[in-house]
């Protein structure tokens, strides 16, 4: 059935509020063939339609990293995170300068801040200069 990702069927307005409140990702897992994916309409496995929405925690690990300073003056950071349920998403990395992102740093959701774009952003869990280096 086709879905709007509204909720208009039955449930009190303090339920529909709860699951933002949590810090994490929301993404989808089809029904048919228990693939995940992120910010999807259909699965990008089995073209179904029918997917159900899962709650992540929002850790992962980054993949792929570039400095980019399209559209602005200002550079930042894109990296492809890969994420422990099974999904990767290009995702936009604060709290350190673009270029200290590296493959293989861990990253979680930055609390409070969003983007304008709509794009997922994520901070480093140990930024550069924490780790102890002399």
């Amino acid at each position: 059935m086709f879905s709007t990702g509204v909720d208009v069927v039955g449930r009190p307005a303090r339920e529909a509020v709860e699951p933002h409140s949590q810090e994490g990702l929301v993404y989808q897992v089809c029904r048919w063939c228990h693939t995940a994916s992120f910010r999807k309409l259909l699965c990008p496995v089995c073209a179904s339609s029918d997917l159900e929405s899962a709650h992540s925690d929002g850790y992962g690990v980054v993949v792929r990293s570039s400095v980019v300073n399209r559209y602005s003056r200002v550079m930042r950071n894109e990296s492809l995170v890969r994420f422990p349920e099974g999904f990767v998403y290009r995702c936009r990395i604060v709290g350190a300068a673009p270029h200290l992102v590296n493959v293989g740093d861990r990253v979680r959701p930055a609390g409070g801040r969003t983007s304008v774009a709509g794009e997922v952003v994520l901070e480093l869990c140990d930024p550069p200069g924490s780790s102890g280096w002399y």
